[in-house]
């Protein structure tokens, strides 16, 4: 059965090793519904590895991740339908127009007629590609294959959007105008996990996850987080040393 609002996503004591490397460990974690949870973190900190199980395209060695209640593992078949995942490369088809990806995605959820187009309308719309229906995907700037990916993955109205880092190397202005559509649909009540490398984007979400060599290490809002600094970067610093520190020491002492 469906869970609280505040436990929309959830994610208790999660590992995952690939052979000798642990990437995720023993992960804690809860998304609000309707919420905007952002992961920031160096790369190799585990990231995409927990976004991708929580996406069902990984299982967890251990520990256990649900979604509105429905077990990531035991569920997957009823979970996947509630998930928009957009990863690092997403896979658009360079050679088809716009419109002929848009297209594609809605024949795989089964959307057809007046829906079909209404859909097309609002996504497209959001993204403001809709003057470029002919338009290549190949010939597109970085930031509008971005949004036209995000279009693709929102076409099926998912529960819970999963973004990987989905702005990295876009340019400002399309960075903003991804994040306004993000905040569209948290408006409209969907929950939303974000990774980012920018520390702005950070700002903007509802909880922020800092993780550190495959554990959280800190979970709160940008302001808690900031909270007795003079910025979210120089707490984050402060954070990660402070691990690395206590990592140092507990080596030392056996």
């Amino acid at each position: 059965m469906p869970i609280s609002a505040d436990r929309f996503v959830s994610v208790q004591a999660v590992s995952l090793a690939f052979g000798p490397t642990a990437a995720v460990r023993e992960v804690t974690l809860n998304a609000r519904q309707g919420s905007i949870c952002g992961l920031v973190g160096s790369d190799g900190a585990g990231k995409s590895t927990l976004l991708r199980m929580i996406a069902t395209m990984i299982r967890p060695d251990t520990g256990r991740i649900t979604v509105d209640g429905l077990d990531v593992v035991a569920d997957k078949p009823k979970v996947k339908p509630l998930i928009g995942y957009m990863p690092q490369r997403f896979g658009l088809y360079q050679d088809l127009s716009v419109e002929e990806n848009i297209d594609f995605f809605m024949d795989i959820f089964g959307i057809r007629a007046a829906e079909r187009r209404a859909r097309k309308e609002r996504y497209l719309g959001f993204s403001n590609l809709l003057p470029f229906l002919d338009r290549q995907a190949g010939n597109l700037s970085g930031g509008m294959k971005q949004k036209l990916g995000l279009a693709c993955v929102l076409v099926h109205e998912p529960k819970l959007l999963i973004l990987d880092e989905p702005t990295n190397g876009v340019d400002p202005v399309s960075r903003q105008e991804f994040w306004e559509i993000l905040a569209e649909m948290r408006g409209q009540g969907m929950t939303i996990l974000v990774s980012t490398a920018y520390l702005d984007e950070g700002e903007r979400c509802d909880l922020l996850a800092l993780m550190h060599k495959g554990r959280i290490i800190q979970a709160a809002t940008p302001d808690e987080i900031r909270a007795g600094f003079e910025n979210l970067e120089e707490a984050m610093i402060a954070a990660i040393r402070a691990v690395d520190g206590e990592l140092e020491h507990d080596t030392f002492q056996r």
